[in-house]
């Protein structure tokens, strides 16, 4: 006889989503993807490198650049319908700087941070 598993309130399943926010940071630019784990495939992104993006900015690689970036994703993160993600931070990287700056502008946008 197989048991079910528990049935979850539809509260709490919209926030299990296996999503995870992953950053990468170089010389010249600023990027973020959120992942979805299940599938390995890219549910959103955005980049300083992009060339709509690149007139609007002055510099590609600062703080604020990221902050704009964090904006961004967490917009294109709401019209995706993907209302929580996971942060996923490498060893060496710790929440200060530019890691702040884009996970505190996609909470601004509203996106839920688990």
């Amino acid at each position: 006889m197989v048991i079910p598993p528990p049935v979850r309130a539809p509260r709490i399943t919209e926030f299990l989503k296996p999503y995870v926010l992953k950053m990468h940071f170089t010389n010249k630019f600023v990027h973020a993807q959120v992942i979805h784990s299940p599938t390995a495939t890219v549910a959103a992104s955005a980049s300083s490198q992009e060339k709509a993006l690149r007139p609007t900015m002055g510099i590609t690689r600062d703080v604020a650049a990221a902050a704009k970036i964090g904006k961004i994703l967490g917009e294109r993160l709401l019209v995706k319908n993907i209302p929580a993600v996971s942060i996923f931070l490498k060893r060496e990287q710790k929440y200060h700087g530019k890691i702040k700056a884009v996970v505190d502008n996609m909470r601004e946008a509203g996106v839920k941070l688990l």
